[in-house]
């Protein structure tokens, strides 16, 4: 696996590249719906493909080590053959869940004790294990188990926390030496920066993950609560030290308007489940701003849900017909919303590329901004 850093832009620290995987190529600035269990909710995989134009996607390892389980997913061939998915998937570590299930587990510095959110049983966890079971689910790209502090957090907690994640890291790479991919294609491991919304702490987390020369870098423990200028703060001081020839991943980020503005950054991949998750309760993301589709406006609004045309759904139904199955609690309203809000994202982010190519990019994403965020 390699990244081609093709050019940044000279107004901002954009970027344009290609990550080569053995699942296919992946032009970045890029962002990856998230399919959690092994599915981008209410979307099918063809639909993925063809109408959000999506070139890699999420699995959780939580997740999918609770639901299917490991002997499942080994004895299909891997994540890619069960959900019949043929281009590259990444899988989070599980380190988020430590931190999203903060009343059901115990943190020490052999590994995590999890209880189980399916039926109340216990598991652990380790940097050891999460790389085992990532070898076994199989994703491209899987990520070092770190630990997600929570927003706000105590200087010292997060110093700790930080210097764990940088041991446990240490672990999660010589696991990585130490086996082998189960399914004859490569898998990389990120790690991720840490350090809250702490200056110093990101600097020397930033400079230990950059150390360690992996094919790329993450950014974790941002969008957990704090305000966008701290996350637009953190970011730029981050990218400002990672090293420029290996992409870079902002985890769990985040609004059309995020994406641009950490895009301008240096940020080359993305995932949030905002576009299907706010599609489950009628917000549409366009590039004229935000729809809630809910709103009595819409009732007898017959034009199409998005003139643009960026998916096939956008011309086919109309705003008052979405409006009619949300309100109905029908299960087509979720389809259609969702993969409206990915396609969208999918476009955002492919037009943030054209725009940075062609050296346009800050005044396109300074003309964009402000629509993005318009209540429509």
């Amino acid at each position: 696996m390699h990244f081609k850093l093709e050019l940044t832009d000279p107004q901002s620290k954009a970027r344009v590249g290609e990550l080569h995987t053995d699942h296919g190529v992946i032009e970045t600035p890029i962002f990856m719906p998230v399919g959690t269990a092994g599915t981008v909710k209410g979307v099918h995989q063809h639909e993925i493909e063809e109408a959000v134009k999506a070139q890699i996607i999420l699995g959780n390892t939580y997740h999918l080590y609770l639901r299917p389980g490991l002997d499942v997913l080994e004895g299909a061939g891997g994540l890619h053959k069960f959900m019949n998915w043929n281009k590259p998937i990444l899988t989070d570590s599980g380190g988020y869940q430590v931190y999203s299930l903060s009343g059901a587990r115990k943190i020490k510095e052999e590994g995590v004790t999890f209880q189980s959110h399916v039926d109340g049983s216990y598991h652990f966890f380790s940097p050891e294990n999460a790389i085992d079971t990532q070898r076994t689910i199989g994703a491209d790209i899987i990520m070092a188990f770190d630990e997600c502090t929570p927003y706000p957090c105590d200087y010292n907690y997060a110093k700790r926390s930080m210097h764990m994640t940088h041991r446990w890291l240490k672990r999660c790479m010589d696991q990585m030496n130490k086996t082998e991919p189960k399914y004859g294609y490569e898998q990389a491991l990120f790690p991720i920066v840490q350090g809250s919304v702490y200056k110093d702490l990101r600097k020397e987390s930033a400079e230990t993950i950059a150390s360690h020369d992996a094919i790329g870098n993450a950014i974790g423990g941002l969008s957990v609560g704090e305000p966008a200028p701290e996350l637009y703060e953190m970011t730029e001081l981050v990218t400002e030290i990672l090293p420029t020839e290996k992409p870079r991943y902002l985890m769990g980020v985040g609004t059309p308007v995020n994406l641009l503005e950490c895009i301008a950054l240096g940020v080359d991949m993305f995932d949030c489940v905002m576009p299907t998750r706010n599609a489950r309760h009628g917000m549409l993301f366009t590039s004229e701003g935000i729809i809630n589709i809910k709103n009595q406006k819409w009732e007898k609004d017959y034009s199409p849900l998005d003139p643009m045309g960026i998916s096939y759904v956008d011309l086919k139904y109309s705003k008052a017909y979405l409006r009619h199955l949300i309100k109905s609690k029908e299960h087509l309203a979720v389809q259609i919303a969702s993969i409206h809000n990915l396609a969208f994202y999918l476009w955002l982010v492919k037009e943030a590329r054209v725009q940075i190519k062609a050296g346009t990019f800050v005044a396109w994403k300074n003309k964009m901004i402000p629509k993005l965020g318009n209540r429509l």
